[in-house]
């Protein structure tokens, strides 16, 4: 049965045209806190969006109080060492899944969006935040750290001592900070994020869905290569463009002073 067909317990799926699909974070009492049956849902939705050729990229919500407030505690706090690792298994799992993902992904953020929800959010490409969200990795407070990426990902999109004070001290932070230390794209009133999402998303839909595919994974890679080893990925990657339908009809169109109708072909 198709991920389009199937009714889920946590998750919403939804679509917008043209070639939008949203995912949407659905365990409202419990603030969308993670657990294993909301992984392996956003995980069977993402991969579904993934190979999905009707779909050119893809929305993350969670409600208007909550993106995610972390993993489900009352869960986690029985797990021993091995079940606790096995749990980031499939966090990791699902949050790569979202980070390597074929489309672009936006986070639409309302809300907390705390541990482990901020981790899928620095795993989304661009992040939109509500100018009431709430941010932070509050792990310090339970005896841990982040363990779904956010010592990753963090320092990545901030800087390393930025990340360490928010780390260490697990202190929350506002809207305009997070834009501020570059976590996220840009603030809206809350009741315009979703607006903002999906006119972003609407814009990058209309671009060649395969030079959005390896332009993605050359920034991507670039977080993880010298530069001569990350350049040359992208020439290869640039270079196999050429062999592409899209490339002939977006320097055609381009030449013929119209607009470009890309196929992903």
């Amino acid at each position: 049965m198709s991920y389009r067909d199937k009714q889920y317990e946590t998750c919403l799926v939804s679509f917008e045209e043209p070639g939008i699909g949203i995912l949407q974070l659905n365990r409202p009492k419990a603030y969308n806190a993670v657990n294993l049956q909301l992984l392996d849902e956003s995980y069977e939705i993402m991969e579904g969006f993934h190979y999905d050729p009707e779909i050119r990229v893809i929305i993350i919500k969670g409600n208007e109080n909550a993106f995610a407030a972390g993993a489900d505690i009352k869960v986690v706090n029985s797990y021993n060492a091995f079940q606790a690792r096995d749990f980031l298994d499939k966090v990791h799992k699902t949050v790569f899944m979202i980070e390597d993902n074929h489309k672009p992904t936006i986070a639409a953020v309302n809300g907390l969006a705390l541990g482990g929800g901020l981790e899928m959010v620095l795993a989304c490409d661009i992040r939109i935040a509500a100018d009431n969200a709430t941010f932070g990795l509050p792990e310090i407070n339970l005896g841990i750290f982040p363990g779904a990426g956010g010592t990753q990902r963090f320092p990545r999109s901030a800087s390393i001592c930025i990340a360490k004070e928010y780390i260490f001290t697990g202190e929350f932070f506002d809207a305009a900070t997070a834009y501020r230390i570059g976590l996220v794209n840009k603030v809206v009133p809350a009741n315009e994020v979703m607006d903002a999402a999906l006119k972003m998303a609407k814009k990058i839909a209309k671009k060649s869905p395969l030079a959005l595919r390896e332009a993605k994974n050359a920034i991507n890679m670039s977080m993880n290569m010298d530069i001569k080893s990350g350049c040359r990925a992208e020439q290869i990657a640039w270079s196999m463009l050429f062999s592409s339908e899209d490339q002939k009809e977006g320097m055609a169109a381009f030449l013929e002073n119209r607009k470009a109708e890309f196929k992903g072909r």
